[in-house]
């Protein structure tokens, strides 16, 4: 999956007004940490994560491993946000951040 850059875009569109619902810390990538950001990517198509690591190339490892491991697009990084986006096959008109009315 690779998004255009109209799709791109339209995402961070959307994204601007999501708060970050997951926060990478110093432990990096745990299994409850993927866990929750692919119950949030399940859930919402579209999240914003906040990664709290001060050395860059740690950020962009621990970036790249996550988009790889939960098979999500990166939309966006400014400073230590992220915004992450993955399909659903059957998105939850009630929790998809692209179907939600009034965001």
């Amino acid at each position: 999956m690779t998004l255009s850059n109209d799709d791109k875009k339209h995402l961070r569109g959307i994204g601007h007004k999501l708060k970050p619902v997951v926060t990478i810390a110093d432990k990096g990538l745990t299994d409850n940490v993927l866990a929750e950001l692919n119950r949030a990517l399940d859930d919402h198509e579209l999240i914003k994560v906040k990664i709290s690591l001060s050395d860059r190339e740690a950020k962009k490892a621990t970036i790249e491993q996550a988009c790889k491991r939960l098979k999500a697009e990166l939309v966006q990084t400014i400073g230590h946000v992220i915004v992450l986006y993955r399909r659903a096959d059957k998105p939850n008109p009630k929790l998809s951040n692209l179907l939600r009315k009034g965001g």
